[in-house]
C-alpha cells in the first residue's frame, strides 16, 4: 500500500458510540482493504492519497460505510455538500426527473433548466443576468478565461493579458492550470502562455502587506507591468482571483480586493472570482466575494452549486456571455435535467431553509472555539484561518517550519474516533462542515479535532 498516504494495515482503535459518531470496528475496516486494492490495481493513481474509508451512505453532516461505522463530517465531501448530504428537497427532486423518466436532454431544453435558470438569475445578484451551465469547475474557469479574451477582442485591447495571483488554484485543464500558480503542478506543459501572469499573495505572514494593502497591490502591480513592458490599457483584459487562498483558507485583506477591482475598471479589465470553494453559503454569504464588497463581472461556481451532482457554472451581465456565437459554448453534459433539478432545490434549500444564516452564526462559535484550540496550542498552530463554516489551521512550529506529517497523523488519528477532516497534504488541515450540521454536533467534532492533535503532539 506505500504511496497511498495513509497506513493501510487495520488497526484496534477505541470503539466510541455517541450520538452523532459510531466506531465499532477496527480502521481502516479489514473488509474494506481488498476493495481498495481493486480500485488501486484498475483506477489512475492520481485518483488516490485519501485516506482508506469506503462510504456507503451519507446523511445530514454523517457519513456511514456498510459496517456500522459513522463519522461527523468536517468535509463536506471538500465544499460540495453546503445544504448537507441527501438533501430532502434534492432527493425528492431528482426521484420526480427519474420517475418520468428523463436522463438527458444534450442541449435541448428541459423545464428542469428552464425553472433552474429563471430562480438562479433571480437570486443572484443583478449584474449576473445569464449563466453558463457546464459540469466542473475547471471548465468554469476555461469559460471565464474564453470570455475575458472574447471581451478584448471586441474592445480592441493591443494585447489579451490576464493576471492572477500566487498561490491560487483554478482547476486541472490547460488554460485554468495556467492561471492557477504551483509552478511544478505546470511543468508538463511545457509552453506557458506568456499573456498569464501572476502578482504576489498578500500572506497574513507578509507586513508589508497587511500595513496597506492597496499601496501593496499597486506597486507589485507597477513592478510586474515594467517587467513585461504592458501599458494596462491596452494590454490588460482580465484578473482572476480566487476568494480565498484553497489550502489554507486564506483571505485577502478587503482594502486590496477593493483596489483590485477599481484597477479593473481604470484599465476596462473584466475582473472574475473563482467561488468553487466559498460559493453557496460556505463563508456566511451566498457568494465569497461578498465579503469584499466589490462587485464581480464574472462569477466562477462549482462544487457546492449542487450540493451533490456535477454542476457548476460561470455568471455574468448579458453583454460578456453572450460574446460567444450560437453553439459556439456547449459541453456534452451542460445543464442536464438530472443537474438542474438539483442546483435548484439546492439554492432553494439553502435560501429557503436557512442554511446560510446557519453558515454565518454557527460559523462565529466555530471559529471561537477554534482560537482557543489555536491558544492551546501555540507551538504549533500559528493561525486559524476562514469565514464561516469554513476553517483552516495552519500548522508550523515556532521557526515557520511547517509540520505536514503531523497534519497526516492528526487527520489519521480523527479518521479512527469518528471524524472527517479535509487533508491538504500540506501544513495545513481544512475543516467545513455541511452547513446543516447543528451546534452540538459541531461542538462534538470540534472536542475530537482537539483531543486528536493533543495526543499526535504528544506521540511526535
Amino acid at each position: 500500500m506505500a504511496g497511498h498516504g495513509f497506513s493501510h494495515v487495520p488497526a484496534t482503535v477505541d470503539l466510541v458510540s455517541t450520538k452523532y459518531r459510531t466506531i465499532k470496528t477496527q480502521i481502516p475496516v479489514p473488509q474494506s482493504i481488498p476493495m481498495l486494492e481493486t480500485m488501486y490495481r484498475t483506477e489512475s493513481r492520481s485518483m488516490h492519497g485519501q485516506m482508506p474509508i469506503i462510504w456507503d451512505r451519507a446523511e445530514g453532516f454523517q457519513v456511514h460505510d456498510n459496517w456500522g461505522n459513522t463519522w461527523i463530517d468536517f468535509t463536506s465531501t471538500i465544499f460540495v455538500a453546503n445544504s448537507g448530504h441527501g438533501n430532502p428537497r434534492i432527493v425528492d427532486r431528482l426521484k420526480r426527473v427519474l420517475s418520468k423518466p428523463l436522463l438527458h436532454t444534450y442541449t435541448y431544453a428541459s423545464a428542469e433548466r428552464i425553472e433552474y435558470l429563471e430562480y438562479l438569475i433571480a437570486n443572484t445578484p443583478k449584474q449576473f443576468e445569464k449563466a453558463f451551465l457546464v459540469s466542473a469547475g475547471t471548465e468554469a474557469t476555461e469559460a471565464a478565461l474564453k470570455l475575458m479574451r472574447l471581451n478584448s477582442i471586441k474592445s480592441g485591447k493591443r494585447r489579451d493579458v490576464i493576471l492572477c495571483f500566487e498561490g491560487n488554484w483554478h482547476g486541472r485543464t490547460l488554460g485554468a492550470q495556467m492561471m492557477g500558480w504551483n509552478p511544478a503542478q505546470k511543468d508538463w506543459i511545457r509552453h506557458l502562455d506568456p499573456s498569464i501572469l501572476h502578482l504576489p499573495f498578500p500572506y497574513p505572514w507578509r507586513p508589508e502587506s497587511q500595513l496597506n494593502p492597496a499601496l501593496y497591490f499597486r506597486e507589485t502591480l507597477k513592478q510586474l507591468l515594467d517587467e513585461h513592458g504592458l501599458d494596462p490599457l491596452q494590454d490588460i483584459c482580465g484578473i482572476m482571483m480566487e476568494t480565498f487562498q484553497g489550502w489554507g483558507a486564506i483571505f485577502y485583506p478587503s482594502e486590496f480586493v477593493q483596489e483590485v477591482a477599481k484597477f479593473a475598471q481604470e484599465v476596462g479589465a473584466l475582473l472574475a472570482f473563482d467561488e468553487m470553494q466559498s460559493g453557496f453559503g460556505r463563508t456566511g454569504k451566498l457568494f465569497g466575494y461578498m465579503n469584499y464588497e466589490v462587485e464581480p463581472d464574472l462569477l466562477c461556481c462549482g462544487k457546492g452549486a449542487s450540493s451533490s451532482l456535477p454542476l457548476a457554472i460561470v455568471l455574468g451581465s448579458t453583454e460578456i456571455m453572450d460574446l460567444p456565437d450560437i453553439g459556439s459554448m456547449s459541453s456534452t453534459h451542460s445543464a442536464n435535467p438530472l443537474v438542474c433539478a438539483s442546483g435548484h432545490a439546492n439554492l432553494q434549500s439553502l435560501i429557503e431553509d436557512g442554511y446560510i444564516e446557519n453558515s454565518y452564526t454557527l460559523g462565529l462559535k466555530f471559529h471561537e472555539e477554534l482560537q482557543k484550540i489555536r491558544m492551546q496550542f501555540p507551538s504549533s498552530i500559528s493561525s486559524v484561518e476562514g469565514k464561516g463554516l469554513l476553517a483552516a489551521l495552519i500548522f508550523v512550529d515556532n521557526n515557520g517550519v511547517p509540520l505536514s506529517k503531523l497534519c497526516d497523523r492528526i487527520s489519521e488519528l480523527c479518521l479512527q474516533r469518528g471524524l472527517l477532516v479535509v487533508h491538504t497534504g500540506r501544513e495545513s488541515i481544512k475543516l467545513a462542515p455541511p452547513l446543516c450540521i447543528t451546534e452540538e454536533a459541531m461542538l462534538e467534532g470540534i472536542a475530537v479535532f482537539r483531543q486528536s492533535i493533543s495526543d499526535a503532539l504528544r506521540s511526535k
